[in-house]
């Protein structure tokens, strides 16, 4: 994206409160229907997101992860990028599509 108007940032949001597994069973169905009251709200896990799209501070900031507005260096597991192709390869064969070597290999 070099020499464009184009940037691409990351950010993480937060632990948010968002009804998600709140009608679940279990330890988990109880973490997530009395943690919501340790959890952030919607609109600050929103907070980053909607600041990266909209503010003159970050303009041309490209290539960064966030977290509270601030940049952050992502942990060394977040980085593998022998784990990322996995990732991504499995995802490819879970959702059935063919990922580029499966598509060489059948060219």
């Amino acid at each position: 994206l070099t020499g464009t108007r184009i940037t691409a940032t990351c950010m993480h949001p937060g632990t948010v409160a968002t009804g998600f597994a709140a009608h679940g069973k279990g330890l988990m169905g109880l973490f997530f229907r009395y943690g919501k009251y340790f959890l952030r709200t919607p609109e600050k896990g929103a907070d980053t997101a909607v600041w990266l799209s909209s503010s003159p501070a970050v303009e041309g900031v490209t290539g960064e992860y966030f977290k509270d507005r601030r940049a952050k260096r992502p942990t060394r597991r977040a980085q593998d990028d022998a784990a990322a192709r996995r990732l991504w390869e499995e995802s490819e064969r879970l959702v059935g599509i063919a990922g580029p070597s499966e598509a060489r290999a059948r060219a």
